[in-house]
C-alpha cells in the first residue's frame, strides 16, 4: 500500500486509531461563518454519486474479486492479486507447548510479543508484549538501520523475560516473524522482499530474504534467536483464529493497509503443478490491496494516487484502508473551500496540507452526537485551523461518510468475492454451513460506521438465509499471537513436550 508524493506524511495521522481530540480547552466557535451548504451542493452531490456502491456495483466487485483469484492461481502474474502461497500447510491445533516470541512489522507501529503455551488444557498461560512507533526516518532509511532497531527493540523485550515464561533448558528462543508487505515465500521461514508498501522506502531490501536481513541484525546485536516461521499478517490471523474456531477460512486486515488470506486445496493451485502437502490445503495470501476492477472512484481519489509514490498500483488499497481515507476526505473538503466557501471566503492554509487529516480524525468526528456538532469543530479547528459553523460540519460529516460508506462496503465486496471462489469449488463447503471470516486492523475494530457498512454489504449481496451462516468475528491481535503459534507448528524441537 503506499503513501503520497511528500514524504512528510505525519505518521500520526495515518497510524493507529487512537482517541488524541478533545474539545476542552477548545474555544466554541463562531457562527459568524458564511452559509456554504448552497455553493457546496453539486460538489457534494457529484461525490456521492461517483462514491455510489448499489448491489450491481458490488455484485461486480465480488464477481471480479473470484476472477482475479482464479486467475493469480492460475499462474504467477496471471492478475492483479499475486497470490502468495505461504507454506503454512499445518495449522496450529491446541497442542502446541512452551515459549515462544512474535515480531509484528505491519505498518507504523512494530509490537514484540511472548507468549507461554500449555497444550490443550491450558491453552495459552502468560502473553506480553510491547508496541513502539516506527520512527519517520527509518521509513525512509537503509534495511540495516531498520533492522537494527527492530533487533534493539527485540532484545530488550527478551530480557525482560521472567515469571511464568520458561524456556527448556538447551533450546533457543523461536520467533514468529510477521512481515506485512509483499514478500516472495520460498519456505515457511524465508521470503524475498518484492517491494515496500504502506509509505515505507528503504533502501537495500527488495529482492533480499527479509529472515536473513533480521538475522544478520539479531547476531549485530548479540540476540541468540531463530526464526522458525515468516507469516504474513493476515495468515498470522488466521492462525491465531483457528486455533480457538476451526470454522475460521478466511482472515482480513483492515487497518493503516489491508490484505487477505485464506484457506485453499492444494489440488486448486495449478501453478503449484504437483507440490504436495500432508494437509492437502495451504493459506494463500492475496495481496489484495492491487486489486482495481471495477472500483467506483472520485477525482480526489485520482490525484491522490497520481501524487504518491505508487501511481497506479494499490488502487483497492487506497479506496479502502486507514492509510488513505482522512487524505481522501481532506482532498475533498478542501475543493469544497476553494470552490464552495465551505469555511467561509478564505481557504484554511493547514487544509492544503497532505495527510493533515487522518482516517482516526474522521472516526472521531462521525461519533459525535452533541447538538451543534462540537467535536467535529474542535476537531477541524485542531487540525487545520479551520472555524466552522453548525452547516459546514454537518457538510464534513456527509462528506466522511460518504468514502466511508463506500469503503466499507467495497471491502464487504472482496470478502464475499473470497468466500464465493472457495463455494464454487467445492459446493456447500462455505455457505451450506457456519463460515468465520476473522478480522483485525485498527480500521475495522475501531470505526463503527466501517464495520457496519462492511457487513451489511456482506448481507446483500449472500441474502439473508447464506449471510446467516456467514461469522464476521473480530480477532483482535491475531496476528501476533498466531505468528507465535505458527513458530509452534513449524518448531526443530517437539512442541508437544
Amino acid at each position: 500500500m503506499s503513501v503520497t508524493a511528500s514524504a512528510t506524511v505525519t505518521s500520526p495521522a495515518v497510524g493507529s486509531f487512537y482517541n488524541r481530540r478533545s474539545t476542552r480547552g477548545v474555544p466554541r466557535f463562531r457562527m459568524a461563518v458564511r452559509s456554504s451548504a448552497i455553493s457546496v451542493v453539486p460538489i457534494l452531490t457529484k461525490l456521492q454519486k461517483d462514491c455510489a456502491t448499489p448491489l450491481p456495483v458490488l455484485r461486480h466487485v465480488a464477481d471480479s474479486m473470484s476472477a482475479d483469484i482464479r486467475a493469480g492461481l492460475a499462474v504467477d502474474g496471471g492478475s492483479d492479486l499475486q497470490m502468495i502461497l505461504s507454506y503454512v500447510d499445518s495449522l496450529p491445533t491446541g497442542n502446541e507447548k512452551g515459549l515462544f516470541y512474535a515480531l509484528d512489522l505491519g505498518g507504523t507501529n512494530f509490537r514484540v510479543l511472548r507468549v507461554q503455551l500449555g497444550g490443550k488444557v491450558d491453552r495459552v498461560i502468560a502473553t506480553e508484549f510491547e508496541q513502539v512507533s516506527i520512527p519517520q526516518e527509518l521509513m525512509f532509511a537503509t534495511s540495516e538501520e531498520l533492522f537494527d532497531f527492530i533487533a534493539s527493540v527485540l532484545s530488550n523485550f527478551a530480557q525482560e523475560e521472567g515469571g511464568k515464561f520458561h524456556l527448556p533448558p538447551g533450546r533457543k528462543r523461536e520467533i514468529g516473524f510477521t512481515f506485512s508487505f509483499p514478500v516472495k515465500q520460498t519456505s515457511v521461514d524465508s521470503g524475498i522482499l518484492i517491494k515496500w508498501t504502506k509509505g515505507f522506502a528503504v533502501s537495500g531490501t527488495a529482492g533480499k530474504d527479509v529472515v536473513a536481513c533480521l538475522n544478520e541484525a539479531m547476531e549485530r546485536k548479540g540476540l541468540d534467536m531463530r526464526v522458525s516461521a515468516l507469516v504474513n499478517d493476515t495468515v498470522g490471523t488466521l492462525a491465531g483464529a483457528k486455533y480457538w474456531d476451526d470454522d475460521v477460512m478466511v482472515a482480513v486486515i483492515l487497518g493503516t493497509g489491508t490484505n487477505a488470506c485464506y484457506v485453499e486445496r492444494m489440488d486448486a493451485i495449478p501453478k503449484l503443478q504437483g507440490e504436495f502437502s500432508p494437509s492437502g490445503r495451504t493459506i494463500v495470501n492475496l495481496e489484495w490491496g492491487a486489486f482495481s476492477k471495477g472500483l467506483p472512484l472520485t477525482v480526489f481519489d485520482r490525484d491522490m494516487d497520481a501524487a504518491s509514490i505508487n501511481p497506479g498500483e494499490q488502487i483497492f488499497e487506497k479506496t479502502i484502508s486507514g492509510m488513505y481515507l482522512g487524505e481522501i476526505a481532506r482532498r475533498a473538503l478542501l475543493k469544497m473551500a476553494e470552490e464552495g466557501s465551505l469555511f467561509g471566503e478564505s481557504v484554511p492554509k493547514k487544509l492544503s496540507r497532505p495527510f493533515v487529516l487522518g482516517t482516526p480524525d474522521l472516526s472521531a468526528m462521525q461519533q459525535d452526537n452533541t447538538d451543534d456538532l462540537q467535536t467535529v469543530g474542535s476537531i477541524l479547528y485542531d487540525v487545520a485551523r479551520v472555524e466552522s459553523n453548525l452547516n459546514s460540519r454537518k457538510i464534513v460529516l456527509e462528506v466522511c461518510d460518504t468514502f466511508v460508506r463506500r469503503a466499507g462496503r467495497l471491502a464487504g465486496a472482496g470478502i464475499v468475492g473470497i468466500l464465493q471462489k472457495i463455494e464454487e469449488d467445492s459446493k456447500g463447503s462455505i455457505f451450506g454451513k457456519r463460515t468465520v471470516v476473522a478480522m483485525d486492523g485498527g480500521l475495522y475494530e475501531r470505526y463503527p460506521q466501517y464495520r457496519r457498512y462492511l457487513k451489511e454489504s456482506v448481507a446483500e449481496l449472500l441474502g439473508p438465509e447464506t449471510s446467516h451462516n456467514i461469522v464476521i468475528e473480530h480477532s483482535k491481535d491475531g496476528s501476533g499471537i498466531g505468528a507465535a503459534l505458527l513458530a509452534a507448528t513449524n518448531s526443530k524441537y517437539d512442541h508437544n513436550d
